[in-house]
């Protein structure tokens, strides 16, 4: 069988998304085949071109309880996981969740945080659960964090360290949009604007079975041998102080995994790993500018050959 059943209302899901996020087709796609994949999603870009829209048009869609949280530097821990109150009346503590305890978080301005409450984040991304206080309390399923950061090199801006940037499957940048996009958004045919008339199209259930349907792709060994390459080079290139890890790895055949799903195929091919190999691998060559680890990533892909 080459083909999977069409997974119900998975085509709806993107051209709604498609109708507020204009002209960013290929973006949306990835954005929704991270969150099939389990992973987590950053968004990098200047202000005021879409990262918070295409973050509240995917949980409004996928009908995923969503907390925003803006990251300031003056933004604690606490504010993000949660802290325990002490309840006079009860003389007992209270436990009050913070918004990581939500279906879909989006950390907005994730960089504008300082180190320590970027890294709360870290167990909670890579777990699903966070301990707090001594006490190992368990996250939504599923969970979804989208962080949307902007350029480095703009004030008042921490980089993301190396292992949190692992934890994102995916680094995205949406860019501007083109003319005829941009139009319609000024006539309020999408955009923000759009936003409230979105439907909700599915359930976490439903969610959670398609996500389970990943486990269903096949992957030939011909294939592993490409993906194999591209991190084998990625290790050799003289220009790299690091090639790609084997979490990068499952991360890239995991992503390849579900662009085949939404393609509605039962098997990887190729053109799955092109497809995802950027902004899975991007982010994970270089800590620096984000044009920088994409342009490396697409000269690997231009120079490994296909596996026959």
């Amino acid at each position: 069988m080459n083909r999977l059943t069409r997974l119900d209302g998975l085509d709806a899901v993107v051209a709604a998304l498609e109708g507020v996020v204009l002209g960013k087709s290929r973006e949306v796609r990835l954005a929704l085949c991270c969150l099939l994949c389990r992973g987590h999603l950053l968004i990098e870009d200047l202000p005021g071109l879409g990262k918070t829209t295409l973050a509240q048009a995917l949980a409004r869609v996928t009908g995923l309880d969503m907390q925003r949280l803006q990251f300031t530097s003056d933004l604690l821990p606490a504010d993000v996981l949660g802290v325990s109150v002490f309840d006079p009346r009860e003389a007992r503590f209270t436990f009050h969740p913070g918004p990581v305890f939500h279906g879909v978080v989006l950390a907005d301005e994730i960089n504008r945080a300082t180190p320590k409450t970027q890294s709360a984040l870290l167990e909670a991304m890579e777990e699903g659960r966070v301990t707090v206080e001594g006490e190992t309390r368990p996250l939504p399923d599923p969970f979804f964090v989208i962080a949307t950061q902007n350029p480095q090199d703009q004030a008042g801006t921490f980089a993301l360290p190396e292992s949190q940037l692992d934890r994102f499957l995916m680094r995205l940048s949406l860019g501007y949009p083109a003319p005829r996009a941009e139009r319609e958004i000024l006539r309020g045919r999408a955009g923000r604007v759009k936003l409230d008339d979105l439907p909700v199209l599915l359930d976490a259930e439903r969610l959670r079975g398609w996500q389970a349907r990943l486990a269903d792709i096949h992957v030939a060994e011909a294939l592993l041998d490409y993906v194999q390459a591209l991190a084998a080079a990625s290790r050799e290139h003289p220009e790299l102080a690091w090639g790609l890890s084997t979490r990068g790895v499952l991360a890239l055949l995991q992503a390849a995994r579900g662009w085949a799903l939404l393609a509605g195929r039962d098997h990887v091919l190729p053109e799955d790993v092109q497809s995802v190999w950027v902004a899975v691998a991007g982010h994970r060559l270089s800590s620096g500018r984000r044009e920088e680890g994409e342009a490396l990533a697409r000269h690997l892909l231009t120079h490994v050959p296909v596996m026959a």
